[in-house]
């Protein structure tokens, strides 16, 4: 008797949307990479909201906390603030690897991206040093996260296999190009 036990893959659910379905846990590094000037823009300006606010309400109705009073607050509303634009940021490009808004840019870099590492011989999805079973938690774990990232940011920082796509399409594309190079 073997004290190896087996746990049932649990794959992951596949969500209608109007664009194809990219990853459904992308890995937090890939999610900044594929970000576009477009994010990068709304993060930085809502990570300006608070503090040009906090000015505002302070020119508009000054608060008379003395010299030295408005400094923590505005290094706090600051830090709140970056914190907020980063999470705008890091969640629109989450959503275009759901396939919820448009996303043709991003399948040409995942299918370039993924055709090379084909080519190479890696691993699609990199390496982990973590046991399956760590794998598929940390899958399930922050499978669609980047929808929740509002209440509980959580990023995938795992390398795993368990993205809710097929796979075959990049080994056939890898196959298509190398003919073709023939």
């Amino acid at each position: 008797m073997s004290n190896t036990e087996q746990r049932p893959f649990v794959p992951s659910k596949t969500i209608k949307t109007d664009f194809p379905l990219i990853d459904s846990d992308p890995h937090f590094r890939r999610v900044v990479r594929y970000a576009r000037p477009s994010d990068y823009a709304m993060g930085a300006g809502a990570a300006t909201v608070g503090p040009i606010g906090m000015l505002l309400m302070e020119k508009i109705q000054p608060s008379q906390v003395g010299k030295g009073g408005m400094a923590p607050i505005m290094r706090l509303t600051s830090a709140v603030g970056l914190a907020a634009g980063f999470l705008l940021f890091y969640q629109r490009s989450t959503l275009r690897f759901y396939g919820w808004t448009e996303n043709q840019r991003e399948q040409e870099m995942d299918m370039k991206e993924m055709v090379e590492k084909v080519k190479k011989g890696e691993p699609l999805y990199g390496t982990s040093s973590t046991t399956p079973y760590i794998q598929g938690m940390a899958s399930r774990n922050s499978r669609y996260t980047g929808v929740w990232m509002h209440i509980i940011p959580w990023f995938n920082f795992v390398n795993h296999n368990q993205h809710g796509v097929d796979t075959a399409k990049y080994y056939q594309q890898a196959e298509k190009e190398l003919e073709e190079s023939r």
